[in-house]
């Protein structure tokens, strides 16, 4: 989560502080610190002796963390645009009748 969280705030001020000629430096220097951290967690996932018996673990969690918050957010979005996007809609029809 701390990694997230200095990432962000890596992007607010390269957004805000950052004049634009160095927007290509800024960019190589957080794919390298991405490339840099995904490295580290294959790293720390290759050091565990029981790697391939929780594998399938892993992959059931990473499945899980993937399917719910997108189920969530297909479930929101229909949700919201019933509830803001119908009158739109609605006077559409009427103007063009």
């Amino acid at each position: 989560m701390l990694i997230l969280v200095i990432m962000c705030i890596g992007i607010c001020i390269g957004n805000k502080f950052l004049s634009p000629k160095y927007k290509k430096a800024n960019e190589i220097f957080q794919i390298m610190c991405t490339l840099s951290l995904i490295f580290s967690m294959g790293v720390m996932l290759g050091q565990d002796d029981n790697f391939f018996d929780k594998l399938f673990t892993l992959g059931w969690e990473s499945f899980l963390f993937f399917l719910v918050p997108s189920v969530c957010s297909v479930i929101l979005v229909f949700i919201l645009t019933k509830r803001f996007m119908d009158d739109k809609r609605k006077k559409k029809r009427i103007d063009l009748w």
